[in-house]
């Protein structure tokens, strides 16, 4: 849900790499239906694996509470957004948290944009 934000509200401004350390085979449905509400389709979107090689591709990166399995390199900006698992909740619950994401995003907007 993050990478179709970051897409939709910065459009080609910002390259976005989006992988997770213990990605599922297949986007949660419910998050490709809540996204769907506010015109975002990230249905055709396929989870990968966090490599070293795109954490030190990328200027931020950010994490969504991978703890210790995360990658860390120094010189490289880590946020950790704090959010609630969507995995097998129900659409009120996810439209939550794509709308908390949705928030971060646009502040990690602002940020790059102060730079």
């Amino acid at each position: 849900m993050a990478a179709g934000w970051l897409n939709e509200l910065a459009g080609d401004r910002i390259e976005i790499r989006s992988a997770g350390t213990e990605p599922k085979e297949q986007i949660n449905p419910i998050a490709i239906q809540a996204m769907a509400e506010v015109g975002i389709d990230i249905a055709n979107n396929q989870p990968k694996v966090l490599t070293d090689e795109a954490v030190l591709a990328s200027d931020y990166v950010i994490t969504m509470g991978c703890g210790d399995k995360c990658p860390f390199f120094p010189g490289k900006t880590y946020r950790d957004w704090v959010l609630a698992d969507p995995a097998g909740q129900d659409i009120e619950m996810v439209r939550r948290v794509r709308d908390e994401i949705r928030d971060h995003v646009t502040a990690l907007i602002a940020e790059i944009d102060a730079k």
